[in-house]
């Protein structure tokens, strides 16, 4: 709105001409930003194609590119590398921006795309599906083959998901019956989040030495289960929260000014809380059952976004995408490389980032954006 020689755009008092220059001079800078990191992940996803530990060359992956290799070098391309790396762009993406939107709907630094007990639960099922349905529990013994017969990767994702989903519902319910508030509901989830943890172990304590190990690898973030299937549900459901979270930018962005100023601007803010936060703990969900736990991609890529950009969410929305795709990539290429040198499988993504990530959250924290720009441009983001 214009008042006298100024005008108001997003809160900023614009005054005269320098200003608004100055607003069009940073807006330039975020879409170049912007620009910079999709690039970046197109890049990193086409390089992801050609490493691996197949030791197959650079012609090799051409001619399987293009359908002209050997058999096993298209298979491998094609029903391998190009899934998976479709799911670490899209996982990525996912989780990112579902971390970003619960640190601003619950008004907490320290939110992830778990806060609502999704991860416990998703393990919680899966532990159900494997132990239980799938003969890991006390018939097995130790023969293998029993498993693996009864082991059904689609319905172990089913089951995590159907847990995840209900633990969703089930804290947003129990927040309506009381005051919908962001401590109520990180506390919330904190509890339930427990319970699914403590279920979790007295499954394991009752299962056999098989049935306990095919658990807990698959408690590990694999990209490489990912098949055409899985990434087309993941990407349906991640494109449609990336869209409706696009839309309500605005009402993100007014919500950054606090619940009462957010209503006098005409948000219905218990309405937007619900459904942010249930759109962006559906996404955690369908990733999580599928891929595994890799939620520490939702607490780091929105932290290094609103610190180098600020919290615009016309902004952060989509970099904060753009960059957990980037972070899981570099994570995937990274396993795949070291499989060359050590036996790191692309499983262990989560282990990866463990020993830094508590240096980059420290300097998040301590750090200003300008020597968050330095420690990333001097290429220490690569350690991530």
């Amino acid at each position: 709105s214009v008042t006298g020689s100024g005008m108001i755009v997003y809160g900023a008092y614009l005054d005269d001409k320098e200003n608004v220059v100055g607003l069009a001079v940073r807006t330039a800078i975020f879409d170049t930003i912007a620009a910079l990191v999709a690039a970046l992940v197109v890049i990193l996803g086409a390089v992801c194609l050609f490493v691996g530990s197949s030791n197959m060359t650079l012609s090799d992956c051409v001619a399987a590119l293009l359908r002209r290799g050997s058999a096993a070098n298209v298979r491998i391309l094609w029903n391998i590398r190009i899934p998976r790396v479709l799911a670490a762009v899209i996982a990525g993406a996912g989780l990112s921006v579902a971390g970003l939107i619960m640190q601003t709907t619950l008004n907490n630094s320290m939110a992830a795309p778990s806060t609502l007990g999704v991860s416990n639960a998703a393990v919680f099922g899966a532990n159900l599906s494997i132990i239980v349905f799938a003969g890991g529990f006390l018939t097995t013994g130790n023969n293998l083959n029993n498993l693996t017969v009864g082991a059904n990767p689609f319905s172990t994702s089913l089951l995590a998901f159907i847990f995840a989903a209900l633990s969703t519902l089930l804290i947003l319910g129990l927040c309506t019956v009381r005051a919908f508030s962001p401590n109520v509901v990180v506390l919330a989830g904190l509890a339930i989040g427990s319970v699914w943890t403590a279920a979790t172990t007295i499954l394991q304590f009752y299962a056999t030495d098989v049935g306990i190990s095919a658990a807990v690898v698959w408690n590990f973030g694999d990209l490489g289960r990912a098949t055409y299937r899985t990434d087309l549900i993941m990407a349906l459901i991640v494109g449609t929260g990336l869209v409706l979270f696009r839309a309500l930018s605005w009402q993100f962005n007014a919500l950054l000014s606090g619940e009462a100023t957010a209503k006098t601007m005409g948000i219905h803010v218990e309405g937007l809380r619900f459904t942010a936060m249930l759109l962006a703990s559906l996404i955690t969900a369908v990733c999580v059952s599928f891929l595994g736990v890799i939620g520490f991609v939702g607490i780091i890529c929105p932290h290094v976004t609103k610190k180098l950009l600020g919290q615009d969410h016309r902004v952060t929305i989509p970099v904060s995408c753009m960059s957990g795709s980037l972070l899981l990539l570099i994570l995937a290429g990274v396993a795949c490389l070291s499989q060359n040198l050590v036996p790191v499988h692309i499983a262990f993504i989560p282990i990866i980032p463990t020993s830094s990530a508590s240096v980059i959250v420290a300097s998040l924290i301590t750090f200003s954006p300008l020597t968050m720009t330095v420690i990333f441009k001097s290429g220490y983001a690569s350690l991530i």
